[in-house]
C-alpha cells in the first residue's frame, strides 16, 4: 500500500495509490460509498497514521471497492472526485507539516565516511554510535517541488536517503520490537549547503534552509517492504547517476538506530527518521560538483518509487 497526500481545490487529501496510476480519495470513497461517514483519521496523513488498524482497514475496504468497479464505475467515481488520475493531481509531501523536526543520521554508510575524510583530508574515523541531527518543518517540500538555491550558499549538494515513518508511540524500544513501531517508508533528499555546514561547525544550519528536505512521493506501508535493509538507492542529477548503493550497507541498521534514538526519548506517530546517505555526494567528487538552478535531482529507492525535484533560483 502506497499512501499519498495530494491537493484538490487547495485542500489536502489522503489517498491510496491503485493500479492504473489512480489515487483513491479515502475520505471521499468512505463517505459516499462505504457508509463510513467522515472519520477524523481520514482527514490528514498524521491522523491516518495515528488511526492505526482502523485507518488501514478503511483503506483496504476502499481499495476493494474501487478494485471491482467496471470502466463505467470508475468513470463515475472520477466524476465525483472519489478517484483521481495521478497525472492530474498535485502531489505534496506525505506529511506536509510534521509535529516535530525531521530526524536524520549522518555518516551512516562506510564509503560515505571514507569519501568525506578523503575530500577534507581528515583522519578516517567511523562513528561509534548513530550521529543525529534535525531539519525543521519549514524545510519540507514534496514530489516535483522546487528546491531554492538560496543566496546564503554557493555549495548546494544532494543526498539520497531511506526515511522511516514511526507508526506508534514508544520509548526505550528494543531492537527486536522496532518494526512493531514503524508505519512505513518514504524517500528523503537531504539537500545540504556544504559551505554553511562547514562555516557553522555543526549541521543544523546548512541542512535546514527552506525547501532543503524533499520527501515523497508517498509512504509505502511496511507490509509492502518486508526487508527495508535490502533496497537499492539511486540518486541522479540531470539523468546522470551520482549515487548507487544498497541499504544493506548502513553502518547502523534501522533497529539499531531506533533503539538508540528512543533510549530515554519518546518517539510518536508521524515522526520521520532519515537513515543517512551513501557515497557519491557532490562535495567529495573530483572535482567537486554542486547543484545550480535548473538542475533536476531524482532520488529512487527500490520498492518505493522516484522523488524528483528541480533546483530553482533564489
Amino acid at each position: 500500500m502506497r499512501f499519498v497526500t495530494f491537493t484538490v481545490k487547495k485542500q489536502n487529501r489522503v489517498g491510496l495509490m491503485a493500479p492504473g496510476d489512480l489515487i483513491i480519495d479515502l475520505a471521499e470513497v468512505n463517505r459516499r460509498y462505504l457508509k463510513g461517514g467522515s472519520p477524523s483519521y481520514l482527514t490528514t496523513m498524521q491522523a491516518f497514521i495515528e488511526g492505526g488498524a482502523k485507518a488501514i482497514g478503511a483503506a483496504k475496504r476502499a481499495a476493494r471497492y474501487v478494485g471491482v468497479q467496471s470502466p463505467e464505475g470508475l468513470k463515475r467515481l472520477g466524476s465525483v472526485g472519489a478517484i483521481v488520475q495521478l497525472g492530474r493531481a498535485k502531489i505534496i509531501s506525505p506529511i506536509p507539516w510534521p509535529r516535530k523536526n525531521v530526524i536524520l543520521l549522518g555518516v551512516n554508510y562506510k564509503e560515505h565516511v571514507e569519501e568525506g575524510a578523503r575530500a577534507r583530508s581528515l583522519e578516517l574515523k567511523y562513528p561509534e554510535a548513530p550521529v543525529f541531527f534535525t531539519k525543521p518543518a519549514t524545510s519540507i517540500i514534496g514530489h516535483l517541488g522546487k528546491v531554492v538555491h538560496h543566496r546564503a550558499t554557493e555549495k548546494l549538494d544532494y543526498e539520497i536517503e531511506l526515511a522511516v515513518i514511526i507508526g506508534k508511540k514508544g520509548r526505550d524500544i528494543p531492537k527486536e520490537k522496532v518494526y512493531d513501531y514503524i508505519f512505513g517508508y518514504t524517500i528523503c533528499l537531504d539537500m545540504t549547503a556544504r559551505d554553511l555546514q562547514r562555516r557553522h561547525g555543526q549541521w543544523f544550519k546548512g541542512k535546514s534552509l527552506d525547501t532543503l528536505c524533499p520527501l515523497g512521493p508517498w509512504i509505502v506501508h511496511k507490509s509492502a517492504l518486508p526487508n527495508p535493509q535490502a533496497l537499492r538507492l539511486i540518486c541522479r542529477v540531470n539523468g546522470e547517476v551520482m549515487q548507487d548503493d544498497n541499504t544493506s550497507n548502513m553502518i547502523f541498521d534501522i533497529p539499531t538506530t531506533i533503539e538508540s534514538l528512543s533510549s530515554g526519548m519518546t518517539l510518536e506517530p508521524g515522526e520521520i527518521i532519515s537513515t543517512g546517505t551513501p557515497s557519491g555526494v557532490g562535495f567529495a567528487r573530483v572535482p567537486p560538483f554542486f547543484l545550480k538552478p535548473g538542475d533536476k535531482v531524482e532520488g529512487e529507492i527500490e520498492g518505493i518509487g522516484v522523488l524528483q525535484v528541480e533546483i530553482a533560483a533564489p
